[in-house]
């Protein structure tokens, strides 16, 4: 009586087997393309957000240098205001000196 036990064993096992099979050409090639649609469509966003942050970093440096150039006029006239006030307060103290008559 031992033998129909074993022999439902290996039927079972024989089952599992065919069942759990390889998946057809057919499938596998479904599943890729699908795969690779939806990488081609990450591959375009990805190229549009690389153009987009490349714009925008030219616009950056571009902002960036601007700035330095006005930074630099600023600390050309933040010079030329200075020598003007040193002006403007020794013409009040040679005017303080001078006796009025």
């Amino acid at each position: 009586m031992n033998f129909p036990k074993s022999s439902a064993v290996v039927v079972i096992l024989v089952g599992a087997t065919a069942l759990g099979g390889c998946a057809t050409k057919g499938f596998v090639r479904e599943q890729i393309a699908t795969v690779n649609t939806r990488i081609d469509g990450m591959d375009g966003r990805l190229r549009t957000v690389e153009g987009t942050s490349g714009q925008a970093l030219a616009q950056a440096q571009a902002a960036a240098g601007q700035a330095q150039q006005n930074g630099q006029r600023i600390d050309q006239l933040n010079g030329r205001v200075d020598g003007l006030d040193q002006q403007v307060q020794q013409q009040a103290q040679q005017r303080a000196r001078r006796p009025r008559g």
